[in-house]
């Protein structure tokens, strides 16, 4: 997840209907939080109607700051998940196995492989 997707479900985490606009890449301090420009309605000629001031009280920068947090923690944590599926065999290579009982087994043996290279954490 790159960091613009990563601040977009942060925000969304915490409030599901929300709708933002920020310049940048990155919010990494309270005050590029607070550069936030949110949508509250758009006009008539249907351009959106942006303000500084954050209308969502629940959505203060402690908790999106947490939140963030949160979800880097849950990536960190799959990261192993990520590089076996960089390792793992192809869709091609599993379907032929299916169907060729040596291919199988050496699919096998490379899963095997790769998940002892890519250990689960607590495992």
């Amino acid at each position: 997840m790159d960091k613009i997707q990563k601040i977009d479900k942060a925000i969304k985490n915490i409030i599901p209907d929300a709708q933002f606009s920020w310049l940048g890449t990155d919010i990494t301090t309270e005050e590029e939080f607070n550069n936030i420009e949110w949508c509250t309605g758009v006009n008539p000629n249907g351009t959106s109607i942006l303000i500084k001031t954050n209308p969502h009280a629940e959505l203060t920068w402690s908790t999106f700051s947490a939140e963030m947090d949160r979800l880097q923690a849950e990536y960190d944590a799959s990261d192993y998940a990520r590089k076996r599926k960089d390792e793992y065999p192809s869709i091609e290579q599993l379907v032929v196995a299916l169907y060729d009982s040596e291919d199988k087994t050496a699919v096998d043996e490379k899963r095997a492989e790769i998940k002892l290279k890519y250990p689960k954490p607590g495992a």
